[in-house]
């Protein structure tokens, strides 16, 4: 597993929205965030999200220009960090972290995560509490990830 999880703000978002912010605290005891992330979430963070600063301010300017401050914050982080996974839920932001050698997952693949490491027995219930906020999920990929989880 890596040493350092750091969520994107999609991530407190949507699984705030559905009461499941806990997964991550049960999956990984604690995350890293950005003062940047937490500021878009908007919200207090519980005690276990590590709030994090980076250090390299031109760095996080030359992403800003192609991505979001939450996600530029969150891929300058984790180059400083070494050793993380990130999870991001923007396409585009997936795609400079893979170009740039970082892993990442989505606020989806923690919850298939948490079916497979025995924390939930199912991600239907999860998934349907999804559909009722503004998240999308294809049909294509729901079947991906039911298939993933055991399902």
């Amino acid at each position: 597993m890596h040493k350092t999880i750091i969520a994107d703000t999609s991530c407190f978002i949507i699984l705030s929205k559905i009461n499941e912010l806990s997964l991550l605290k049960s999956l990984y005891g604690s995350v890293t965030t950005t003062p940047e992330i937490a500021s878009e979430f908007g919200h207090p963070l519980p005690d276990w999200v590590i709030i994090k600063p980076v250090q390299d301010k031109q760095k996080l300017y030359l992403l800003e220009l192609q991505i979001d401050k939450g996600e530029s914050s969150a891929l300058v982080l984790a180059m400083e960090q070494g050793d993380c996974m990130v999870v991001l839920d923007d396409q585009k932001a997936r795609k400079i972290a893979a170009n740039l050698h970082i892993s990442f997952t989505g606020t989806l693949g923690i919850i298939v995560k948490a079916k497979t490491s025995g924390i939930i027995t199912s991600i239907v219930p999860i998934l349907e509490k999804i559909r009722e906020t503004n998240f999308r999920i294809s049909p294509l990929l729901e079947q991906t990830l039911l298939k993933s989880a055991g399902e």
